[in-house]
């Protein structure tokens, strides 16, 4: 099976280049394949003909898309429409990420596909746009939302800890805001037991929302401590973590408060749970400080 990957650099991309090794996987990127230009986008799914495409690359600079929010919407709410049509031209099927910032944040239970979806910044807002998008353009989908995403790639929470704390002793860290830190590559695992099970059903739970994280959720405080508990096995900076409140750091778009994610729903479809946060993060650590 040919599995076009939209995204080179990303962390899920790369994720799935790791975890996908010997797989017929072929990355799309800029110039030649850029989410911002339709014409790109259409050109290259059809050129390259998969028989599925994962829906990877997105616009992720969430302070930033309140300033800059019709090239947000553009990469995150129109170009997952396209790459459908584009898709469903073909007759392939396409497996989008998206992500918990689809939610208000509100509450204290984890999400589940059905809760209704009310994003309250301009990055949630176009990831909404781009799941209706690609609901509506006639190709055959799986939307994954994920969350707290980290990996030994890219720039990410885990690895902005690390580089910080070879400088600072005490780092405040917000501690009001709950979700599930979630490896990549575990991510990559779970989107290829998706296209395993359509190699076997392509109809075998198609056109449905489903949520995966890591097992367990944690606040970005406890998130940051257990990083530096994890380096410390292998000799890793170290740094006293002082929990703060969201007001006490203030950015440009509001986070979700509760960002926890409920993942039976895809357990029960596809046969595959996340691992618990904690043991994926002590393997991406390890990776990065090896």
């Amino acid at each position: 099976m040919k599995i076009l990957v939209t995204g080179r650099e990303g962390q899920v991309a790369r994720s799935l280049a790791q975890q996908g090794a010997g797989r017929d996987l072929v990355f799309a990127g800029r110039p030649e394949f850029d989410l911002a230009d339709g014409d790109s986008i259409a050109r290259t799914i059809a050129k390259v003909h998969p028989d599925l495409v994962i829906s990877a690359a997105a616009y992720t600079a969430v302070d930033q898309a309140e300033d800059e929010p019709d090239l947000a919407m553009a990469i995150n709410g129109e170009a997952p429409g396209l790459i459908g049509r584009a898709a469903a031209a073909i007759g392939v099927p396409v497996i989008h990420l998206s992500t918990d910032y689809v939610f208000d944040g509100s509450g204290d239970r984890p999400w589940r596909e059905d809760d209704p979806t009310q994003p309250i910044g301009m990055y949630g807002k176009s990831k909404l746009a781009g799941e209706q998008a690609l609901a509506a353009s006639g190709a055959s989908y799986a939307i994954v939302r994920s969350a707290w995403i980290y990996s030994p790639f890219g720039s990410n929470f885990v690895k902005t800890m690390l580089r910080l704390a070879e400088t600072r002793d005490t780092l405040g860290i917000v501690s009001d805001q709950h979700g599930n830190p979630t490896s990549a590559l575990d991510i990559a695992d779970a989107l290829l037991a998706v296209v395993d099970r359509w190699q076997e059903n392509p109809r075998h739970g198609i056109d449905q929302v489903y949520h995966f994280a890591g097992t367990g959720a944690t606040d970005w405080a406890t998130f940051a401590r257990a990083i530096f508990a994890a380096g410390a096995v292998h000799g890793g900076p170290d740094c006293d973590v002082e929990s703060i409140t969201s007001a006490q750091y203030p950015t440009r778009a509001t986070r979700p408060a509760n960002s926890r994610l409920d993942c039976t729903k895809f357990e029960r479809t596809f046969g595959l749970k996340s691992p618990p946060w904690q043991t994926s993060l002590e393997k991406v650590v390890g990776t990065l400080l090896a």
